[in-house]
């Protein structure tokens, strides 16, 4: 570690990433003493990590690693309850404390908690890994490449699953990867490092892919960093745009005047629940009464939770410029534009979510 210094708000992940070699783990293992110091300090709550016994101080801070290390002789049950025994619980408090993380972790405890982690999938494992570092519900956890050895559709699966644990518990965490779209992902705060422990940028997610400090930091983060951005935004956290919402047999001139309030140059047929058909043809204008002449479908049709980055890909495929959002409904309520997009671009990286927040 080179000088390397930085603040992790309570109740925020903060992740570490970088080149092998840069330290990151390092600097992590730090924090529990499982390398000590030799120059400087880390305060936890504002006390020096130096002053208490690596023991007592690793029983406060959960840990949970890519291996995951479970204990292979024991029971799901078992492993979660290593820290809560060495604490002295009670038989009850702690077979209470193993379902409650059970269930936290998404998993059933009564088919869980007595099968051993041979038995479980490497999905399943990682869940109990991530129970047994919250036993005693600790203040700070460390996570070290957590999902790293998990297959890509179950690792987005567990990353999801972790953002929305969060959401709930709001722990500390530092967290190690050496890949910036997880960290991205995942972080509310990132620390680029460099090789040697030089810290080369820390900052919100927004903030390092709109401003990067220097030309490290944008090779690092990538040439795609603008897609990334989209990443951290959903479509509910931007303005839709207004398109004029019509049925068949209104009259035609009512539509029109929809149209002059509108900021979509198109009328969107709608049926009588509200759920998008397509896009009027001036066809469809020509008489008294709209009729049902298209001149296209209403592809793609996007979702209030859908991730603007996804929301960008299925318009880009569809070749449209427009996309009309549904509610849980499937209620037209507003749209999604190109144009739009572009804007979202330039948001202040302040008013840009992340971690937990933005998979909210």
């Amino acid at each position: 570690m080179d000088a390397l210094s930085l603040e992790v708000p309570s109740g925020e992940i903060c992740v570490l990433v970088g080149p092998s070699g840069c330290g990151k783990t390092t600097a992590m293992r730090m924090v529990n003493r499982m390398i000590d110091i030799t120059e400087g300090d880390i305060l936890l709550d504002g006390r020096s990590v130096k002053e208490r016994k690596p023991a007592e101080l690793r029983r406060d801070i959960g840990y949970a690693i890519q291996q995951i290390g479970l204990f292979p002789h024991l029971s799901v049950a078992g492993n979660i309850a290593t820290v809560p025994r060495l604490l002295g619980w009670s038989k009850d408090r702690i077979e209470a404390r193993v379902d409650e993380l059970l269930e936290l972790v998404g998993l059933d405890a009564h088919e869980t908690r007595d099968r051993f982690p041979a038995q479980l999938s490497g999905g399943q494992r990682q869940r109990v890994g991530v129970a047994r570092a919250l036993a005693v519900d600790p203040p700070l956890m460390l996570m070290d490449e957590p999902f790293g050895a998990i297959d890509p559709i179950n690792r987005e699966r567990l990353q999801n699953e972790f953002l929305r644990l969060q959401r709930e518990i709001r722990k500390t965490i530092v967290f190690v990867t050496h890949d910036i779209d997880e960290a991205i992902k995942m972080g509310d705060r990132i620390a680029i490092m460099r090789r040697g422990g030089k810290l080369a940028q820390y900052a919100p997610p927004a903030e390092l892919l709109m401003y990067p400090a220097n030309p490290f930091v944008e090779d690092f983060v990538g040439s795609d960093r603008a897609l990334k951005r989209l990443a951290l935004q959903r479509v509910r956290d931007v303005d839709l745009w207004r398109a004029p919402l019509v049925r068949v047999g209104e009259p035609v001139a009512e539509v029109r005047a929809k149209g002059a309030d509108s900021e979509v140059p198109y009328p969107l047929l709608i049926d009588d629940n509200g759920r998008p058909i397509g896009w009027l043809s001036e066809r469809a204008l020509l008489g008294e009464r709209v009729t049902e002449e298209l001149r296209s479908k209403a592809n793609p049709v996007l979702e209030l939770e859908d991730v603007l980055r996804d929301a960008l890909s299925d318009l880009l495929a569809e070749e449209a410029q427009y996309g009309p959002v549904v509610n849980e409904r499937g209620e037209v309520v507003g749209v999604l534009s190109i144009e739009m997009l572009a804007h979202t671009l330039h948001r202040d990286p302040e008013e840009v979510p992340s971690g937990a927040d933005a998979a909210a």
